[in-house]
């Protein structure tokens, strides 16, 4: 047991033992707040996002790191231009790089739900990053609202909150540009709406359900096949009249991004890029017999595991029972430990028809997703609010058992979160860097272990216009330095390849006057000179 779960074990025992001395000034002020929806979803909203911002003085916005997060800012900013995608530049060959293609346009190969949810939050508050706080503060409120259909005011507000300190100011969702705030929020709209028309027809919830299969499809569409199915799973075959209208504007939506995009009505940007690089199916493992020391460690398990699926024999039965084992230690992102001994509880509850379709349809999501090589969380995101209605419903049969058994996992909650947030607001004391080693699923930006904000801080501190050439060493794999803005020629830093001197020099004469510099980021620091016009 480490020095963390100690501090843990502590507070949550002083936390139960408050919360069961002032339970009945608790529980009137929780039943007060949790009866007033509006308010409880303002509340709710606003909770992640406090938390989150209170912590900026410390750990600031982030900046995109990973291929991924770069090619969903593109896709932002390509929004933000007004356009879908943007026309192909005359020297694209220097521009290549992950999750972005370059022919038939220059636009990021991912679909539009996320990009436009960053363009909104980018727009309305002059950063990307509040695009992806903005997600996050609905599904915290939808999670409320879904769990309104499901379950008593009081537990609905006590699941919204451990959506907001589950998915807010630490998570991977939340200092990423990943997503999985849109995804999850569209999956509260579906089983939240399902859940309600399974007792009456109400054409405002209907269109709530049509809302969020529309969100799902624009930002997750393979998996919008999963959601669409897990609410016929609840609904049956009744005509529930679900208004087809946002079904064919997400269509629409879609085909018109892909025909400007790729050329195509029905060809994704994605299958394009599978198309023309093989990525993501190949990734890393042609260039180097070993992961990258800058790969996460989520990364490598992910690359080995694909690694050994895709080794040429094809998919099997066994290679996907391995995976689907290997994967399930991912779930954990979803729970909070403590609640891990609230999940046997909702056996009970798995009488009745509805917990049975809920059951069904995460199982629907785990096995569906299976089939592709790698997993992430965001890929189940639709399904949050299911795992969360598991959680708050174990937690409520406990209570009803034990009320004193009940408070304490509540309390253990909130005290696993109390911890880890204090550690980070405390980040500059010793031992909080100490204990911050233990927690496994903070994503919050620590430091700059790439070197990117040093080399970043230095060329913006340049005079004028900046052009980087990006050399990589012979065994460098998958982390990627060259991402560029919508707008390539109006950025004030472009950063190309390396493609030797000859090729450089045309590059250097298209952009003439900018400052050119040469980065080699596989030294450690990251090496950045003024570029020698002979190239070396």
């Amino acid at each position: 047991m480490s020095p963390a779960d100690l501090v843990t074990i502590a507070i949550a025992g002083i936390l139960a033992a408050a919360i069961i001395a002032w339970r009945g000034r608790l529980r009137g002020l929780l039943m007060r707040l949790a009866g007033s929806m509006p308010w409880s979803m303002a509340v709710l909203a606003m909770l992640p996002v406090a938390l989150r911002l209170a912590l900026l003085a410390r750990f600031p916005a982030p900046d995109p790191a990973v291929s991924d997060d770069f090619s969903y800012v593109l896709l932002a900013d390509t929004l933000r231009h007004l356009r879908l995608a943007n026309p192909v530049h005359p020297m694209h060959a220097f521009f290549e790089t992950f999750f972005v293609l370059q022919e038939p346009s220059y636009s990021s190969i991912f679909p539009i739900g996320q990009g436009a949810a960053i363009a909104i939050g980018w727009t309305l508050f002059g950063h990307p990053w509040a695009g992806v706080l903005l997600p996050i503060a609905a599904l915290s409120a939808g999670c409320y609202w879904m769990l309104r259909g499901w379950t008593t005011p009081g537990w609905a507000f006590v699941g919204g909150v451990l959506a907001a300190i589950q998915f807010g100011p630490l998570s991977q969702w939340t200092n990423s540009y990943w997503g999985g705030g849109v995804s999850a929020f569209a999956g509260c709209l579906v089983f939240g709406a399902a859940a309600r028309l399974r007792e009456r027809y109400s054409r405002r919830v209907s269109c709530l359900l049509g809302l969020g299969l529309f969100l799902q499809m624009l930002t997750r569409p393979l998996e919008s096949l999963f959601l669409a199915a897990g609410a016929l799973l609840f609904l049956g075959w009744r005509k529930q009249r679900i208004p087809a209208v946002f079904i064919v504007a997400a269509l629409a939506i879609t085909a018109v991004h892909n025909r400007a995009v790729t050329g195509s009505w029905v060809e994704l940007p994605y299958q394009s890029s599978r198309h023309q690089y093989g990525v993501p199916a190949a990734f890393v493992f042609e260039t180097s017999p070993t992961p990258h020391r800058e790969l996460t460690r989520e990364q490598q398990l992910n690359y080995e595991a694909q690694s050994a699926v895709h080794g040429g024999d094809g998919e099997t039965a066994e290679s996907y029972l391995a995976r689907l084992g290997f994967r399930l230690r991912y779930y954990r992102f979803f729970f909070l430990p403590p609640l891990y001994l609230a999940l046997p509880f909702i056996a009970p509850a798995l009488r009745e028809r509805r917990f049975q379709l809920a059951v069904a349809t995460i199982a629907l999501f785990v096995l569906g997703t299976n089939f592709y090589p790698y997993f992430y969380s965001h890929y189940v995101a639709a399904a949050t609010c299911l795992f969360v209605l598991m959680a708050v419903t174990g937690l409520a049969r406990l209570t009803r058992l034990n009320e004193a058994a009940g408070a304490v996992l509540v309390a253990a909650c909130l005290a696993h979160f109390v911890f880890w947030y204090g550690l980070h607001v405390l980040s500059s004391r010793a031992y909080s860097a100490e204990l911050r080693q233990f927690e496994t699923w903070d994503a919050i930006n620590q430091g700059d272990p790439e070197g990117r904000l040093a080399v970043r801080r230095r060329l913006t501190e340049a005079p004028g216009r900046q052009l980087v050439f990006v050399r990589y060493w012979p065994r460098h794999t998958f982390s990627e330095w060259v991402h560029n803005a919508a707008d390539i020629d109006s950025s004030r830093i472009v950063w190309a390849r390396d493609r030797g001197p000859d090729e450089n020099r045309r590059l250097i004469e298209y952009y003439a006057g900018r400052g050119v510099w040469l980065l080699e980021p596989d030294a450690r620091p990251p090496r950045l000179a003024p570029y020698a016009l002979d190239g070396r």
